[in-house]
């Protein structure tokens, strides 16, 4: 499937949060503006680098209503101990199936080792595409 396009659905996803219920995007952004953000992993510099300026960013996008949530394959523990090490305030959902999100979303997969390449999607309150890269 080729990545979602401006005006394309964005399809349910469950994201299991550590230590918490697991929430459905972009159902849990509640009529806002959503950002959703597909990373390689704990392991990816560029990531962890993406996911701190999204929290630095917060009180900003929560102001104009705008909400994130992001998602990758490391399991519960890695993600748990990388959102409370960078202060992590929106949720970072673990245990991904990589080649079910890039059927659903047309997201790019690394096979070896497996993971999703970083990809973020914007989405209107109806969760329409807005942006997609």
């Amino acid at each position: 499937m080729p990545l979602l396009h401006p005006g394309d659905t964005f399809p349910q996803l469950t994201l299991n949060i550590p230590g918490a219920q697991a929430i459905q995007v972009p159902d849990s952004f509640a009529g806002e503006f959503g950002v959703v953000l597909f990373n390689r992993g704990a392991w990816c510099p560029y990531c962890t680098a993406q996911l701190r300026a999204f929290q630095r960013a917060g009180d900003s996008l929560a102001q104009v209503g705008v909400r994130v949530a992001a998602l990758w394959v490391d399991d519960e523990k890695t993600t748990a101990d990388f959102t409370a090490r960078h202060g992590l305030t929106f949720p970072l959902g673990h245990s991904a199936d990589a080649r079910a999100i890039a059927r659903l979303t047309g997201a790019f997969v690394n096979e070896d080792p497996l993971y999703l390449q970083s990809t973020g999607f914007v989405l209107d309150p109806q969760g329409k595409v807005i942006v997609s890269v």
